[in-house]
């Protein structure tokens, strides 16, 4: 049996985000994870200073299902099964050491060895004391604590395989590192963090998914609560900035560690600590919604308690829910209105609201929904276009045939296809170019201001005014300001 709870699919960093709930349960407000290298030899271990167990409570810790999943817990407690530990474990080493203590009382130390089981197939099920023979250097830092708990694993074989070498460990340790910043986000960030994290003595940076309190964030939703059978559930969905909002280190960061799409959709969390990162539970209006490129910028926080867990599906490696059916179609309304708004911040360049003070901005390209299918037509009313056609006159039949030429040839597919392949949007023509270094924009700007108040005889104030709520120099109010003074009035 041991051997088969081996393979229930842990990766290295969800078999030690297992591991640390339980630090967190034991109100530990420090953990430290550190890999120790040393080819087939190698450790990993996980030291908390949270209140550690006695000689009883180890055991019953290190015993397979000594607890039931339908016993009562603590509100904040993040196990459920009394399986992680151990199953978490054996996925990743043979060999699994715990050394504890209670506060004031002697360290107990218990070790289960699957090759000494294995040696032994007819002796009953043995579980050492102590550490196994020259490892006991490796649990002395848990002397140092007045209370708390040291994890070990040896015999790493299903990480140290054959070929393994040191950039691979080095890889996993980033890797790691990644996936614990994602799942315990809540817990480490802010000024006074419920428990701080650490790889190698290295703090954890978290990685919010909701990029909170950044300034060009488009919206975000008060919460919603609803009652159900096993508890309050709360929700709040957000729609992250579109790139051009955001430097290329907050771009690239907001990502995430599986990119822009993987991320999209739904983050389940219990007690703060998060079960599931993107993905949208299989909700959807007939059939269930896929990642796609323009959901990318939508993300929904969910919060349920750890009394709805059965309710939930959560199973034991903290890795999948499935929301019951009574929340199902509140869920979806919202994940729908998220995804809307998503995709508006995503196809206009990051603008859903209207411009400057309110004015609704004058968009190049305007979209006209037929029976048949949706069809782009170029405004010629924005003042670029409308512009050019007064001013040829009785040649305005000309430029509208080439814009319909324009119209008629927008490569549509090959866009959509190289936004899927690349995973970002195409450039377009003032791409890059910033208040600070604004040539392009700058040059077509004084051209059409100078049509506007020479040939049309508008004034300066009128001409900033329409230009400022024009796409795409809204993004520029600076340079649209300043028009003025560059044309020498």
């Amino acid at each position: 049996m041991l051997e088969a709870l081996r393979g229930l699919g842990y990766s290295t960093a969800a078999a030690l985000a297992d591991v640390i709930d339980n630090s967190v349960s034991a109100g530990a407000s420090e953990v430290r994870v550190r890999f120790d290298w040393d080819g087939v030899h190698s450790r990993i271990s996980i030291l908390d200073n949270g209140q550690g167990m006695d000689d009883a409570e180890l055991e019953t810790a290190m015993t397979l299902g000594a607890r039931s999943p339908l016993d009562e817990r603590m509100p904040t407690d993040l196990g459920r099964f009394g399986m992680g530990l151990k199953t978490a474990s054996f996925s990743q080493c043979r060999c699994l050491t715990v050394a504890s203590r209670r506060r004031d009382a002697l360290v107990a130390c218990l070790r289960w060895d699957l090759d000494a089981i294995a040696a032994s197939p007819d002796d009953d099920w043995r579980m050492f004391e102590g550490p196994a023979r020259g490892s006991e250097s490796n649990i002395d830092q848990v002397d140092s604590l007045s209370s708390g708990t040291l994890v070990l694993w040896e015999n790493l074989d299903r990480i140290v395989t054959p070929g393994y070498k040191l950039d691979h460990f080095a890889n996993l340790v980033d890797s790691v590192e990644q996936r614990l910043a994602i799942v315990f986000h809540r817990l480490i960030e802010g000024p006074n963090p419920a428990f701080r994290l650490f790889i190698n003595d290295k703090p954890v940076n978290p990685w919010d998914p909701f990029m909170s309190g950044h300034p060009a964030k488009p919206w975000q939703s008060p919460i919603a609560r609803i009652l159900t059978p096993s508890g309050a559930v709360e929700v709040q969905c957000h729609v992250l900035p579109h790139k051009d909002r955001l430097s290329d280190d907050d771009f690239r960061r907001a990502g995430g560690p599986e990119g822009w799409t993987s991320h999209q959709g739904f983050y389940v969390y219990r007690n703060h600590r998060l079960l599931l990162a993107g993905g949208w539970l299989g909700l959807g209006q007939g059939k269930a919604w896929n990642r796609e490129e323009s959901h990318r910028l939508a993300r929904i926080r969910l919060d349920i308690p750890n009394t709805a867990d059965a309710d939930w599906k959560i199973d034991v490696k903290k890795s999948t829910a499935r929301p019951p059916v009574t929340v199902r179609p509140w869920l979806t309304k919202l994940a729908e209105d998220t995804r809307e708004r998503a995709r508006k911040v995503f196809a206009f360049r990051g603008e859903s609201r209207p411009g400057p003070s309110g004015v609704q901005v004058e968009q190049a390209w305007r979209v006209e929904r037929l029976r048949d299918g949706v069809r782009y037509r170029i405004d010629e009313e924005h003042p670029a276009v409308a512009a050019v056609i007064e001013a040829v006159g009785d040649q305005a039949n000309l430029v509208r045939a080439m814009l319909r030429v324009v119209e008629e040839t927008v490569p549509v597919q090959r866009i959509w296809l190289d936004t899927a392949e690349s995973k970002d949007t195409p450039r377009t023509g003032f791409s890059g170019e910033t208040e600070e270094a604004p040539e392009g924009v700058c040059k077509v700007l004084l051209t059409l201001y100078r049509d506007m108040t020479e040939r049309r005889g508008m004034s300066s104030e009128a001409a900033v005014r329409a230009l400022s709520s024009t796409d795409p120099f809204h993004n520029y109010p600076t340079i649209v300001a300043s028009l003025p003074e560059m044309d020498g009035n």
